[in-house]
């Protein structure tokens, strides 16, 4: 068989091209995930790609070596027994800092325009200053961003996708979506992709982009939806007509890494015309350095890109050194049954040949502004060159004005700036050429053309790599079959990683969840920068920032120096980090990559971020807005999950993390209880439009207010203190001291949830005829009133739960002196207002919790009602209870009223862009759901309550936590007819072959019906999906399917295994079911053994 048979071969089978026998089954392990490249017709004749140039000095290898057999099967003779996976291995390597493996990754934000970073304005209102209309002409400051982009760990060069499909008036080359003021629930991205795999080293990862083969409707969405009113769904592109007979293609993007070196990357991007007509698309990956000169007076050493030949792209950087982009010619596409289309007439018939293009990263002035640029080409030169419609009119007296400054904004007169703009001007080119003929710059592109791709599976590809290499080093440079290889072989080698996660049958469909949702979370890292004082003085270069600017927020954050690869909670929505939702994230990242997800703890308490006085920044709109006190919880859950699964125990960083949280701990106790009575504020607490006043405001009531769930965050807060204290005097016996300091403590915050005023009044937050934790108002000494709202407020004091196992309280004899000095001359406060510590539990065990026997079970009544807070996909955050019921009162002439809304919020409080009247949420559920399952380990079988309620069914608390578990692993998981109940009922996403296998991670759910609602990818914390499937997903039934009959939870729950306690003593578990041989996966559940 010839070469070029080989190749082609290659191209369009995914084979080794060394015979024509069919392509091999899809592997098991992600069945859905696999792209599939049509066959050619054997019998057609196959041209020959052209060959990359090489430099002549070079000698090209007379023949590409392929290796004798796969990498890890390499790897495997080589390490024995201590192989534990390919993508382990390389976990391994850069931990030890033998090879930087995370150098490079999907570190481009989904959105820097109109964030608080990019905002100059004088009044704070981020969405205006920066509108998408600017994104693709005015250089950014403090970030980039694009379609399926990577860049190095330090942002000195990006790579991204753009598209154009013949008819949109710009390029593709960022996601589009509705602002906080165009928008009927906040922000909204009005796109079509998904984060389809990655492992945690980046060594493969795929992403897929549908794009409308029509004009995208940017102007219909943001009119529709400004139009809608709060009390009406979203306006989706899904709504619009742009997807009309599958008129759109599938783009994939897939990144691999060379399997010994982290700097060589390849980039494979396959087309899919899914509509009925040949169609044209242009593909133009570009590959770009940030604006880093425009800032500073004295310019710094300028890197520049530049052509090699008419297919390379040189790139050198002053400190990154120099990278080659091979731009690889491509073959004509292929129809469906992988016949190659016929050229027109006069065309080349061999290939696809790109054309570099080169600009520079700068702002183009003459466009937004009517002034003169700083240099000839510029940031949207691509745009210009590729689309005539684009380009300016040749002189101001021609043509319409084309880019007229206009900004959609709901109720707001947004006026031009003027034209006077101050700073260095040239004037516009009035030449022929937007980009440079010289081809050179600080900004490329390669540009491809694929004409008349056939329709319902006609396929195009592209193949890019990014490496420091010649072709003389890198035989995959000119060898597409050996391209390819590679590529597969690294999405086997994530195939190995991610089975290796899995016990138990779990169901394809939830491997794949789980895949998606683990994927999705390493997708969504970021390179975040924010240098508080440059930001807020303004850049040398640059007009200096309205005087009043100063004033809008986060002046006091004067410390802050930010510039590391971090955890986003959506990448669009939410481009920024956010405390709370940060320690949630690192759970499932765990599972993955513990050292990246202690990173994120650490570098939350590192000097540069947290301030002098203890407070962690909570997000970028405003720091000093006040999250749960989670990060401790987190802290030790990493710890104990890495210590669990790769035998790892890190307590250099658990000691670390918890110094500085003995700081963080200190301001919550100086700044959020304010009369010293350990009964504590916070504000909203994360908690959006939970109560029937904006708790982050003073009360219209007049008084203050006394949060059940603040309250409640502190004793939890205490409680994890205290457990990381235990650990650390396993090492150093001055640690027992402060966990005695911190027993006592959650004493008297457990009894101020009967709080005193001045004198002997007392009012609780414990309501003993509806049998909830509610907020109070105080307005002075003997005179308080309840807000009696059910919602959240009233479960998080269930969280403040410990259980002490009886090794670990003798195994500290100073600690456990005290503790019981405090039982035996305090009596009335460790007994009266919560669980009696003096009690012992199941194996001797002592508990330490807000609620007692009598309250919990009280509690878990109206938490298990699905009239009140049980749904069909889990803990609903407000009681349905409220939708026949609300409750409200009226101040001052005004109506302050709390209503059951399942879905979106109907109030612009907070922006309106997230609800919790009703909706799911997945991180407070993950804490309900561990709380339940600590209190099993003290109560175990004597225990059990009504499952739902009135349902007759009564389960021990190990088995109310795996119901919940399961319903909210419902949400994701297809029932009996194919429905996914997050996709709300949309025929297309549940039933269309291209698209019933992808799965959205939401930023909450629907209280009655599951669909998913608020930011679509925010993979962040709804990515603890994936930990429940691993935990119980085994045992999981299909959605809408009555429930198995229980005898118990033996399954994982058996308490005639032997085995070892967190300690290391031998203790009898009541939590695995598992021989000692799998006591290093998540078969044990227990959040001790965790």
């Amino acid at each position: 068989m010839s070469q070029t048979k080989k190749i082609q071969g290659k191209i369009f089978r995914g084979e080794n091209g060394e015979t024509a026998k069919a392509a091999p089954p899809r592997s098991s392990s992600d069945p859905s995930l696999t792209i599939h490249i049509p066959k050619p017709n054997v019998g057609q004749p196959l041209s020959t790609p052209p060959k990359i140039p090489k430099a002549e000095t070079e000698p090209s290898p007379s023949t590409a070596e392929r290796p004798p057999e796969p990498f890890r099967h390499r790897l495997l003779k080589k390490l024995h027994t201590d192989y534990h996976g390919a993508e382990r291995y390389r976990l391994e390597q850069d931990e030890r800092k033998e090879r930087h493996w995370k150098r490079w990754g999907p570190y481009l934000s989904d959105r820097q325009w109109a964030t608080v970073r990019e905002d100059y304005s004088a009044n704070g209102d981020a969405w205006s200053h920066f509108p998408h209309e600017h994104a693709r002409s005015r250089a950014y400051r403090w970030g980039e961003d694009g379609i399926a982009g990577i860049s190095d760990n330090h942002q000195r060069v990006c790579f991204a996708l753009s598209l154009w499909n013949g008819q949109d008036h710009i390029l593709k080359e960022r996601f589009f979506g509705v602002t906080g003021h165009q928008g009927n629930h906040g922000e909204d991205v009005k796109e079509l992709y998904y984060y389809l795999d990655s492992t945690p080293t980046h060594s493969y990862m795929k992403f897929l982009y549908k794009y409308p083969q029509k004009a995208f409707p940017y102007e219909e969405l943001v009119r529709e939806n400004q139009n809608r009113s709060r009390d009406v769904t979203e306006f989706e592109i899904l709504d619009t007509d742009a997807f009309e007979d599958d008129r759109y293609w599938d783009v994939f993007v897939e990144y691999a890494k060379d399997e010994q070196d982290p700097d060589s990357i390849y980039v494979r991007i396959t087309t899919y015309n899914r509509g009925p007509e040949p169609a044209t698309l242009h593909v133009i990956p570009q590959f770009w350095f940030p604006n880093t000169w425009s800032w500073p007076l004295e310019k710094p050493q300028m890197p520049v890109m530049q052509a090699v030949g008419d297919s390379v792209i040189s790139a050198k950087h002053p400190t990154l050194g120099k990278y080659n982009l091979y731009c690889m010619p491509s073959p004509l596409p292929v129809n469906a049954e992988g016949e190659p289309v016929t050229p027109r007439q006069g065309e080349d018939a061999d290939s696809v040949e790109p054309e570099l293009l080169f600009t520079e990263n700068n702002t183009n002035f003459h466009r937004l502004y009517g002034g003169q640029n700083e240099t000839p080409f510029v940031k949207d030169a691509f745009h210009d060159h590729i689309i005539p419609s684009h380009r300016p009119p040749v002189s101001e007296n021609e043509g319409p004005d084309l880019f007229a400054y206009k900004i959609h904004s709901q109720g707001a007169d947004v006026t031009p700036p003027p034209e006077d703009e101050q700073g260095p001007r040239t004037p516009f080119p009035q030449g022929p050429s937007f980009v440079n003929p010289n081809r050179v710059g600080t900004k490329s592109a390669a540009h491809y053309v694929f004409t008349d791709v056939p329709p319902r599976g006609g396929c195009a590809v592209v193949r890019l790599k990014l490496t420091p290499k010649t072709p003389a080093q890198d035989p995959t440079l000119e060898d597409e079959g050996l391209f390819d290889d590679t590529v597969e072989e690294r999405r086997e080698e994530a195939n190995e990683f991610y089975n290796g996660l899995v016990t138990g049958p779990i169901s394809d469909d939830l491997k794949q969840i789980m895949r998606q949702a683990l994927g999705g979370m390493l997708w969504t890292k970021q390179y975040y920068q924010f240098i508080q004082k440059d930001w807020l003085s303004g850049d040398p270069a640059q007009p200096p920032p309205p005087p009043e600017r100063k004033y809008i927020r986060n002046r006091e954050w004067k410390h802050l120096y930010i510039a590391d690869i971090l955890s986003m909670p959506d990448k669009w929505e939410y481009p920024f980090f956010a405390a709370w939702d940060t320690a949630f994230h690192c759970i499932p990242l765990a599972l993955v990559d513990p050292a990246f997800a202690k990173k994120q703890l650490d570098l939350l308490t590192r000097e540069w971020y947290m301030k002098p006085d203890g407070q962690i920044p909570a997000y970028e709109w405003n720091f000093s807005d006040v999250n749960p006190p989670v990060h401790a919880w987190a802290t030790f859950r990493v710890f104990k999950l890495e210590r669990k699964l790769y035998g790892k125990e890190d307590v250099q960083f658990l000691e670390r993390v918890f110094q500085k949280l003995l700081l963080n701990f200190t301001w919550w106790v100086n700044r959020k209880d304010q009369g010293g009575n350990n009964v504590f504020e916070g504000g909203f607490l994360g908690l959006d439009n939970i109560g029937v006043f904006n708790r982050s405001e003073p009360l219209p009531t007049g008084g203050s207010l006394r949060q059940a769930d603040g309250t409640a965050w502190m004793a939890f807060y205490c409680l994890n203190m205290l457990n990381i204290a235990l650990e650390l005097a396993k090492h150093n016996t001055v640690y027992e001291d402060i966990a005695s300091k911190f027993f006592e403590h959650f004493i008297f915050i457990a009894d101020a949830m009967t709080f005193r005023g001045s004198g002997d009044d007392e009012l609780s937050l414990w309501n003993e005829e509806d049998g909830m934790y509610y907020d109070a108002i105080q307005f002075g000494p003997g005179n308080s009133m309840q807000l009696p709202v059910r919602s959240l407020v009233g479960l998080i004091p269930l969280y403040a739960t410990l259980v002490l196992e009886p090794a670990v309280v003798d195994r500290f004899p100073g600690f456990k002196k005290r503790m019981e000095w405090f039982m035996d001359n305090r009596p009335e406060m460790s007994e009266r207002n919560m669980a009696n510590i003096k009690v012992k539990g199941k194996g001797e065990r002592r508990l330490l919790a807000l609620a007692s026997k009598e309250r919990l079970v009280r509690i878990l009544q109206k938490m298990l009602d699905e009239d009140e807070f049980f749904s069909e996909h889990g803990i609903r955050s407000l009681s349905k209870a409220h939708k026949d019921h609300p409750w409200g009162m009226d101040v001052h002439g005004q109506r302050y009223e709390v209503n059951y809304w399942p879905g979106d919020s109907k109030s612009g409080m907070f922006g309106g862009n997230s609800n919790w009247r009703g909706p799911i949420w997945l991180a407070v559920n993950f804490l309900l759901i561990e709380s339940l399952q600590r209190f099993y380990q003290y109560y175990g079988d004597e225990l059990q309550v009504e499952c739902p309620t009135g349902s007759g069914d009564f389960m021990n608390l190990a088995n109310v936590a795996e119901e919940i578990q399961h319903r909210i692993i419902h949400i994701f998981g297809r029932d009996m007819e194919g429905r996914r109940a997050t996709n709300g009922g949309n025929p297309k996403l549940d039933s269309d072959p291209h698209f019933r296998d992808y799965v959205w991670f939401y930023e909450y759910f629907h209280a009655d019906d599951g669909r998913g609602l608020g930011a679509s990818h925010q993979t962040g914390w709804s990515g603890l999906v994936a930990y429940h499937i691993l935990q119980s997903g085994a045992s999981c039934r299909l959605p809408r399917t009555p429930k198995t009959p229980r005898s118990v939870v033996n399954h994982y729950f058996d308490e005639t295994i032997e085995s070892q306690s967190e300690y290391g003593d031998e203790t009898r578990s009541l939590f695995s079911a598992y021989s000692a041989a799998d006591m290093n996966t998540l078969g044990d559940i227990s959040p001790d053994a965790l």
